[in-house]
């Protein structure tokens, strides 16, 4: 089990503990943390037909692990890390009928090539990977087998192996107030002190000295105030993660949850749930400039249509909710009893729900409780990253013009 270790900017009154943060969670004040993820698990992808495998089945478009690095996360090279890395990239997996069933985070690690070597005055041996590509993802443990067998079964004759690495590599989260409210031009205190300069990226680096592998964090593909996110050797704590700021991942669950922002096939039901009420559009999980993939049709034809009536936002319950609110209670109209959406996930006090959007914001008048326990009262709330054109006022607006 992983050990809760408590942050020194949390307020010294407050008892750290699951209870606390469940019923009275304040994440807000927290500087900076960082959580491995137990919940994420890494398979790697190998062979000339990588990209063109991975690109006929998943929602994001993912030819550019295969196209020449620009320019735009670049620094120095060293013998840790090239001086250009690729980003990593958030897609899903859906069903020939475009219902969501696994995401994937995939990254393109640096080839030794592309750094120096070893001694530091010339480039890297040569990998030998021309022509080849090779990406790591990190996927839902809970579905790990399943997922590892729909990924063969779709493989058929294409040059392309994919292997359980859950043993050698892990993933870590780095996140909090102060690092989501980074822009890429500021520097964080905690880089300073072990060597990034004004040209480094900050967004992509990790440290200008690390492990033989070069391993780097990266800005978490969805949205930047989610922090950073990486996968790293299973037998070395990441660069940047301090004793006092790692904490359970527990609390990364929270800090999602007061975003709305989902992940994992669990909190994204897996074979109903329609990508784009889970808002996966806005999470940078699907291109609609791409060709085509499994479960497009239904993506698209949403996506043009231009109305989405349901989505998954954040929830928070008021009164006594110990165990009273748990996944699947629906939200109903205090006043008529109408249903207006489902609850998804439920932890404590914090929750995510699917509601329908014209009953979740309406006026302040209007309540909302949980169906069976009409003493839990349920606060929809509107998400910061949301763009406009989300919002019921905005589409009825466009609607009447």
């Amino acid at each position: 089990m992983h050990r809760i270790k408590l942050c020194k900017y949390f307020p010294k009154p407050i008892a750290y503990s699951y209870q606390t943060v469940h019923h009275q969670t304040h994440l807000e004040n927290v500087a900076s943390m960082a959580s491995l993820l137990k919940s994420r698990s890494v398979i790697r992808f190998s062979g000339p037909d990588t990209v063109k495998f991975l690109q006929g089945l998943l929602t994001n478009d993912v030819r550019r692990f295969s196209e020449p690095l620009g320019g735009q996360n670049s620094s120095l090279p060293t013998p840790n890390l090239p001086s250009v890395s690729a980003s990593p990239i958030y897609a899903a997996l859906l069903t020939p009928q475009g219902r969501f069933l696994y995401d994937l985070f995939l990254y393109r690690p640096s080839r030794p090539e592309e750094k120096l070597d070893r001694t530091g005055s010339g480039p890297g041996p040569d990998s030998g990977l021309s022509g080849s590509v090779e990406l790591f993802a990190d996927v839902d443990t809970s579905v790990f087998d399943e997922l590892l067998a729909t990924f063969k079964r779709y493989r058929l004759r294409s040059k392309v192996d994919i292997e359980n690495v859950a043993e050698d590599f892990s993933c870590w989260q780095r996140y909090g107030k102060n690092i989501s409210e980074k822009s890429s031009f500021v520097e964080e205190p905690e880089a300073t002190a072990v060597g990034w300069g004004g040209g480094v990226d900050h967004s992509g680096m990790a440290t200008a000295r690390g492990n033989n592998h070069g391993w780097q964090w990266f800005k978490d593909p969805r949205l930047d105030f989610l922090g950073y996110r990486g996968i790293f050797p299973s037998n070395t704590t990441p660069p940047l993660v301090e004793s006092d700021k790692e904490t359970d991942e527990h609390n990364f669950l929270l800090w999602r949850l007061e975003l709305g922002i989902a992940e994992g096939s669990s909190e994204i039901p897996k074979g109903e749930a329609i990508p784009l009420e889970y808002n996966l559009a806005g999470l940078n999980a699907i291109s609609f400039d791409k060709g085509c993939y499994v479960g497009q049709e239904l993506v698209a034809r949403t996506h043009h249509r231009g109305v989405i009536r349901k989505r998954l936002l954040p929830l928070r319950f008021l009164g006594e909710v110990d165990q009273k609110v748990a996944p699947g209670s629906e939200v109903i109209e205090s006043a008529t009893g109408k249903k207006a959406g489902t609850v998804i996930t439920a932890v404590g006090s914090r929750g995510l729900g699917l509601l329908r959007l014209e009953e979740a914001f309406k006026g302040s008048g209007s309540l909302k409780s949980i169906q069976g326990e009409e003493d839990v009262k349920v606060e929809a709330i509107r998400p910061a990253w949301w763009p406009a054109d989300w919002f019921p006022e905005y589409q009825q607006h466009t609607v009447v013009l």
